[in-house]
């Protein structure tokens, strides 16, 4: 993979779809607590500077078990095909509550978003489980969903683009490598000929 295959990506179009990203056949980006604790930060999960002190193996566990569930269940239905056994544990998450927030003054007394109470892992499962949820329920949002056409990429993306042509998950990492391809491609028949 390129320099970009362990780089935590948020513009898959829903925080349950950036979770999916996470893990492929040949990466794992979530491989310790700083790693999920990046990822919970730039999903919008918790926000920034929030101390995760409980984020331990067993939250590691947790979230890579529902990303599983996930991209099981979104990759079913797309393709027309039950998963209740990944149902089951996507709508056993969501059941559980998110986390409270409140406003509170930041630097030049602005308001800021602030959890309630320290984050709970469950809370924080139960905001992806919800997404996940939502995405699938919404006919508008499940018809934007999308596979990246990338060589070697799986990953899922809503195209949001006008016209809804988007072909690949990010223009700068997989269409790039697209092109590239076909400019090589090209090249080698000039020389060829």
């Amino acid at each position: 993979m390129g320099s970009h295959a362990n780089e935590l990506r948020f513009d898959s179009g829903r925080i349950c779809l950036d979770l999916v990203a996470t893990g492929t056949d040949s990466v794992e980006q979530l491989d310790c607590g700083r790693r999920l604790a990046a990822w919970l930060t730039g999903a919008g999960l918790v926000p920034a500077a929030t101390r995760l002190p409980a984020l331990g193996a067993d939250w590691l566990h947790a979230f890579t078990e529902l990303r599983a569930y996930v991209a099981e269940l979104i990759r079913a239905e797309v393709a027309g095909r039950p998963a209740e056994r990944a149902l089951d544990e996507v709508n056993a998450c969501a059941a559980g509550a998110p986390p409270g927030l409140r406003a509170v003054r930041g630097e030049g007394g602005r308001l800021v978003r602030e959890l309630a109470a320290a984050p709970e892992r469950d809370a924080l499962l139960a905001v992806v489980a919800r997404d996940a949820v939502e995405l699938l329920t919404d006919p508008g949002a499940r018809a934007l969903l999308r596979q990246c056409e990338g060589d070697n990429c799986r990953r899922l993306y809503l195209d949001t683009s006008r016209g809804h042509r988007r072909r690949w998950c990010s223009s700068e990492v997989c269409g790039n490598r697209e092109r590239v391809a076909r400019h090589r491609r090209r090249a080698a028949v000039a020389a060829r000929a």
